[in-house]
Formats: C-alpha cells, sequence, structure tokens
C-alpha cells in the first residue's frame, strides 16, 4: 500500500521568497520597458481584489457548511480539496503579483514628481499592490475555513498547552 500525498499548510516563508523574486524580475522588466508600454491599467490590480473579496465570502459561507452551523448541509470532500487547491494557487500567485507590483512601485514611485505618467502608473501599483495583497490574505483563510475541526493541525499550540 502506497502512503497518500498529504497536503500541507501554506507557509509564509515560501509566499515571502516568491513575492521577493517577483520584486527583482518587475523592477527589472520595468527598468528594460518603462518608456515603451502604455500606462498600466487600474483594473489589472482592482480583479484581483474582486478574487480576494470572493474567496473570503466562499472560505465563510464553506466554514460554516464543515461546523454544520444551524444545519448546514455537510460539503462533499472533493470540494473541500478543491477549494483547498484553489486557495493555495491564490496565495502563492497573489504573492507573486504582490512583488510584481512592488517592483513597479519601487520604480515608478521616485519619478512620479518629474514624470506625469509614473504617478498616474504609481497609483495603479499602489491599488494593484493592496488587492494582490488581499488575494493573499483570502487564499490563507479559504485554506484555514477548509480545516476539519477534529483536524489535529487546526489547534497550533504547542502540545504542551492543550
Amino acid at each position: 500500500m502506497t502512503p497518500q500525498p498529504s497536503i500541507s499548510r501554506t507557509r509564509p516563508r515560501d509566499l515571502l521568497a516568491v513575492g521577493l523574486a517577483a520584486v527583482l524580475v518587475g523592477n527589472l522588466v520595468i527598468r528594460l520597458f518603462y518608456s515603451s508600454i502604455p500606462s498600466l491599467p487600474l483594473a489589472a490590480g482592482v480583479v484581483l481584489g474582486v478574487l480576494g473579496i470572493a474567496e473570503l465570502v466562499g472560505g465563510y459561507v464553506l466554514r460554516g457548511r464543515i461546523e454544520r452551523r444551524r444545519g448546514a448541509p455537510p460539503v462533499d470532500p472533493l470540494l473541500a480539496a478543491r477549494a483547498v487547491i484553489v486557495a493555495k494557487a491564490s496565495a502563492v500567485a497573489g504573492s507573486f503579483v504582490t512583488g510584481l507590483w512592488a517592483g513597479v512601485l519601487t520604480y515608478t514611485l521616485p519619478l512620479a514628481g518629474d514624470v506625469t505618467a509614473a504617478a498616474g502608473d504609481s497609483v495603479t501599483a499602489g491599488i494593484g499592490l493592496v488587492c494582490a495583497l488581499l488575494l493573499v490574505g483570502a487564499g490563507l483563510w479559504l485554506e484555514y475555513c477548509c480545516r476539519t475541526p477534529d483536524d489535529p493541525d487546526t489547534d497550533d499550540r504547542p502540545e504542551r498547552l492543550r
């Protein structure tokens, strides 16, 4: 019998590593091509915020069903597994995009006083950064919400304090 792979929690250090690598990539790309690209669209960042809000709401609803609040129907295990996959993917993707927006912001913000386009792009990058962080938080929240009440990993206290 082969052991079943287990899905581990998303580690913050992994998200930080992805984000830091993306900061470098984003800053390098924007330095090389900033003069030849059009202004950054505001919708590029806002879309991630909308996805983050949807995941926050979905996590709350799913958590209620897992805990069987107010007679909620049980959650299909396959649905919960899919939600965990979406949560992990959202956290990693949000971390990457957060890094990209931070890389853009580190280049455009110092230029904002002298270049009109950089001022507008700084605002767009700031909004995109906040929305991408919202997606990271929502992904982590959804992952947390998918834990079962009897999951031993749910209690984060050390063994001696339980």
